[in-house]
C-alpha cells in the first residue's frame, strides 16, 4: 500500500533530486523551470514556476495534494496555493545537518523513512570521506565564495561548512551564519583584500563567474587567489541548492580546488 502524497509539486530542484534518488519520481507533476539535476526531470516533468514566481493556476490544474518550495523567499508563491486550498511545505534549512534532515523528513512525509534514512546516511559517509582526505593536507587554504557580484554576496552557511570539510576555511564565517542574502552583502568589497583569501570560488547564481573581473576590482591584485590565479567557478546548480547536488558534486568540486593548491604549495 503506498503512502503519503500522490500528486507532488516541487517549486525547487532539491526536492526533486531527492525524490528521483529515492525512487519517487512517478509522484512529482510540476517543478521548477531551473532544474537540472537529474536531467530526465526537465524532459519529463512540466515547469511551472520560477524561484520567486509561479504560474499558480497552471499548478492547480496539475492538481496537487503536495507542494514543496524552501524559504521565507517563496512565502507569496506558498500563501496563494494555501488560499487555493493547498497542502504546502516550505522547508528553511540552511546547514549541511539540516539538509541531511531535510532528506529524512521529506522521505518519511512520503512514506519512504527506511529509504531516505539509508540515502541520509550515505551522503554523511561521503562527506566523512571528504573530511578524511582534508585532515591530511600540510595547509588549509583561506576561502572567499562569492554567490553574486552586483552587489558582492559572500557564501551562505552550507556552503561555509562545506569548505570546512573540503579543507579550507571561509574567511566570511560570520556572514555565513546569516540566513538572509542581504545580511551576507559586502558593503565594503576592501574587506575581501584585509581578509587575504588564498582562493577565491565564484558562483554567480544563474550566469557564468568572470574571474577576470574579479581580478580586476580595485585593490584586489593585492589578494594571495588573484595573485596566484586561484579564481575558479562551480556551477550554481550544484552548490547553491540545499539538498543531495551540494553534498556530492558541489563538495567535491570545493574539495578539488583545495587539493590542488595545497599539492601546488607543497611542490
Amino acid at each position: 500500500m503506498t503512502h503519503g502524497p500522490r500528486r507532488i509539486v516541487c517549486l525547487t530542484e532539491e526536492p526533486t533530486e531527492t525524490l528521483y534518488a529515492l525512487g519517487e519520481q512517478d509522484r512529482i507533476v510540476g517543478i521548477s523551470g531551473f532544474t537540472v539535476r537529474p536531467a530526465i526531470a526537465r524532459r519529463e516533468k512540466p515547469k511551472v514556476s520560477a524561484f520567486t514566481s509561479a504560474k499558480i493556476g497552471e499548478i492547480l490544474k496539475l492538481r496537487p495534494d503536495f507542494v514543496i518550495g524552501f524559504s521565507d523567499i517563496q512565502a507569496e508563491i506558498a500563501g496563494e496555493l494555501i488560499r487555493h486550498g493547498v497542502e504546502v511545505w516550505i522547508s528553511n534549512h540552511r546547514s549541511v545537518d539540516g539538509i541531511i534532515d531535510y532528506v529524512r523528513r521529506l522521505g518519511a512525509l512520503v512514506g519512504v523513512a527506511d529509504r531516505a534514512n539509508a540515502y541520509a546516511d550515505e551522503l554523511q559517509r561521503g562527506l566523512d570521506d571528504i573530511a578524511a582526505q582534508a585532515a591530511k593536507l600540510a595547509q588549509r587554504p583561506k576561502v572567499y565564495f562569492e554567490e553574486w557580484d552586483e552587489p558582492l554576496i559572500s557564501g551562505i552557511q552550507w556552503v561555509a561548512e562545506l569548505v570546512r570539510i573540503a579543507g579550507g576555511d571561509d574567511v566570511f564565517p560570520e556572514r555565513a551564519a546569516e540566513s538572509l542574502a542581504k545580511q551576507r552583502i559586502l558593503e565594503d568589497p576592501t574587506e575581501v583584500v584585509r581578509r587575504a583569501p588564498d582562493i577565491i570560488v565564484g558562483s554567480w547564481c544563474g550566469k557564468k563567474f568572470r574571474p577576470e573581473k574579479v581580478a580586476a576590482r580595485p585593490g584586489w591584485d593585492a589578494i594571495p587567489a588573484v595573485r596566484d590565479g586561484e579564481l575558479h567557478e562551480i556551477k550554481s546548480p550544484i552548490i547553491l541548492q540545499p539538498g543531495p547536488a551540494s553534498l556530492t558534486d558541489g563538495v567535491a568540486e570545493i574539495a578539488k580546488v583545495i587539493r590542488r593548491w595545497a599539492e601546488r604549495r607543497s611542490t
